[in-house]
């Protein structure tokens, strides 16, 4: 092994340098760590009275309480998901540091790897306390879904770094000035998701669109489990594929643009 080749470490070794920075950036701050768990506390205990309230009221959530805190819930996991991919991405952009990391022999897989994970991190850090809230708060677990549990949430973390990865890219090649899209992308799909409501109420038009997108396989699922204490492996199966897809198409489109920023200079004029 050369010298240079000693000293570049392995990618798992850069991968895990990119991952301990950006847990120093998190740690470094409690502001940081309260932001991460603050909105899904509050939309846990907004939803969390209005279940309350729906369950007094009519016999679908009466039958199936929590559907609108799971709901609430897993639908946070994916935009943290995706915010939580963004906003390391954003913090390399805010502090000029994208010319010094690819100078280094970090490669774009290694850093696409590094953000992805500190996603996961902020995520778990944000959504565990949550979780415990809405138990002491309100007596319902999610955990009560069970091992499905596990798919919903890697399912919408993937296509969430799907979609966190290319909007990555187009702020890279486009410039801060295209930051607004990493904090409201994932909400566009909102309405075609069906977090709060079956795909079925949806006009026949629109439903195809929703059954292209991971998230409608797997708020169907929740409810499924849910409501009728039934597991659907089609529609596990469908939020997983579809989410690799999107996970892989989001990569893609990461690289081509972050190969056309390069080949511009842009990676070492990027910033606030």
């Amino acid at each position: 092994m050369t010298t240079a080749a000693a000293a570049s470490g392995s990618p798992l070794t850069r991968v895990a340098a990119l991952v301990l920075r950006h847990w120093y950036i998190l740690r470094g701050s409690w502001l940081r760590i309260l932001e991460l768990a603050y909105w899904p506390a509050v939309q846990m205990v907004m939803w969390g009275f209005l279940s309350e309230f729906l369950a007094r009221q009519t016999s679908y959530v009466a039958q199936a309480f929590g559907v609108l805190l799971s709901g609430m819930l897993l639908w946070d996991v994916l935009v943290r998901g995706q915010l939580g991919l963004s906003i390391s991405f954003l913090e390399e952009m805010w502090s000029r540091n994208l010319g010094h990391l690819f100078a280094s022999p970090l490669r774009p897989i290694e850093f696409a790897a590094g953000i992805v994970t500190m996603s996961l991190i902020r995520t778990v850090v944000g959504m565990v306390p949550v979780t415990i809230l809405t138990i002491a708060f309100f007596g319902f677990s999610i955990y009560s879904l069970g091992w499905p549990l596990l798919v919903f949430f890697f399912a919408l973390q993937m296509f969430g770094w799907g979609v966190g990865l290319a909007i990555s890219g187009m702020v890279l090649r486009k410039g801060l000035g295209a930051e607004t899209f990493a904090w409201a992308a994932v909400f566009i799909l909102l309405p075609v998701s069906g977090v709060y409501y079956p795909i079925a109420v949806l006009p026949a038009w629109l439903q195809p669109v929703a059954w292209a997108l991971p998230p409608a396989y797997v708020f169907e699922g929740m409810r499924a489990v849910l409501a009728n204490h039934a597991v659907r492996p089609e529609l596990l199966a469908g939020a997983l594929a579809l989410s690799v897809v999107y996970l892989v198409l989001g990569f893609g489109c990461f690289m081509w643009l972050f190969n056309g920023a390069r080949r511009k200079g842009l990676l070492s004029t990027q910033g606030e």
